[in-house]
């Protein structure tokens, strides 16, 4: 069949070019005929762009920074163009995007009506899409709480689809309860087709590596002073953090799966920066953020992986065997077991 996917592709965002990445690659594998289904708006590049240039407003990046964070967009914009794409259409145009037999929407928070600049988008919610059949893969609503409802145009716009997955307890909350719908839980794609990388030649000693911004102080202080004991250093991918011995603000895609794959420890609040961590035996360590919470307390208590969070009143020595340990056996044991029936689930979606 031709499927198009339907993401945050261009997204300059590691996690989000991964989950498009992998979950095109992983439909192609099946033998069918995949795209990500390439939507354009330059009011959308234009807000990408400027986040890209300057992620931790309200500081003002350096001249030197800026450069950085260049190399880092171009590194970006020559890896997706790289992704099988579909032909280009208007974001709020999605009839004149190209026909397809089955439209997947997801991963990523393609439900978040709190994003910056695609939430509520009606593609999104199946929305007027040239397709015949049209499904949700791992979609996610993000920070928006279950707590809070979603209008009923959405939920009706949800009942409309042909099949609903989820990759997170609050988003099945939200669409059990808001739309009525038996929704099922999945994997994300980075989870569900990791992809294939070798850590990165020449690093020399061991590094923790560091993924997020704004982290908490406490945090920063705490995953500081672990790797010095254990005689790590620590190095910062992809976001400036001054506390962090060494800087890769220019990272790509393709850096940043290599040196997670090469570290010797992970700290971050970020849920992709878990994901890679769990799927490449990394040692973890992440905190919570209130824009990230719902992501990364739902990922793992569904893998049972809980113990790798940590908060402002634990034990400060805690910190060291977060940051030595890998998860747990059962972790792994129960991501294959996911893995299994995430699969069975998009493979019955793809073969109706």
């Amino acid at each position: 069949m031709r499927i198009g996917v339907l993401t945050f592709h261009r997204c300059i965002n590691y996690g989000s070019y991964w989950q498009a990445r992998c979950l095109v690659q992983a439909i192609a594998a099946r033998g069918h005929d995949a795209v990500l289904l390439d939507h354009r708006s330059c009011a959308v590049t234009s807000a990408e762009w400027r986040y890209a240039f300057n992620p931790q407003a309200p500081e003002r990046s350096s001249r030197a920074d800026l450069r950085l964070y260049g190399a880092k967009l171009r590194r970006f914009a020559a890896a997706q163009a790289d992704l099988p794409l579909s032909d280009p259409f208007p974001l709020d145009q999605p009839g004149l995007m190209p026909a397809v037999d089955l439209a997947l929407i997801g991963s990523d928070e393609v439900f978040n009506l709190r994003h910056p600049w695609y939430g509520g988008k009606p593609l999104f919610w199946g929305a007027g899409l040239n397709a015949a059949r049209v499904a949700s893969y791992a979609a996610s609503f993000g920070n928006h709480d279950a707590d809070w409802g979603i209008p009923a145009h959405q939920a009706g716009l949800l009942r409309g689809l042909d099949a609903v997955s989820v990759r997170d307890a609050n988003s099945l909350r939200l669409v059990r309860e808001a739309a009525g719908l038996d929704a099922a839980l999945v994997l994300d794609p980075v989870l569900l087709s990791p992809p294939h990388v070798s850590p990165p030649p020449a690093e020399g000693a061991g590094y923790v590596l560091v993924y997020g911004h704004h982290l908490p102080g406490w945090f920063a202080d705490r995953v500081q002073a672990a790797a010095r004991r254990r005689g790590l250093r620590t190095l910062s991918v992809g976001y400036r953090n001054d506390w962090a011995d060494e800087q890769r603000l220019d990272a790509g895609p393709a850096e940043f799966a290599a040196l997670v794959a090469g570290a010797a420890a992970v700290a971050t609040t970020y849920f992709h920066g878990c994901c890679f961590a769990l799927v490449n035996g990394r040692p973890l360590a992440c905190a919570p953020s209130d824009y990230r919470w719902n992501k990364v307390r739902d990922l793992t208590a569904l893998l049972g992986a809980e113990r790798h969070l940590t908060f402002s009143d634990d034990d400060p020595a805690r910190m060291d065997a977060l940051l030595a340990e890998p998860a747990s056996p059962a972790v792994a044991d129960r991501l294959a077991t996911l893995r299994a029936q995430s699969w069975s689930w998009l493979d019955k979606v793809l073969a109706a």
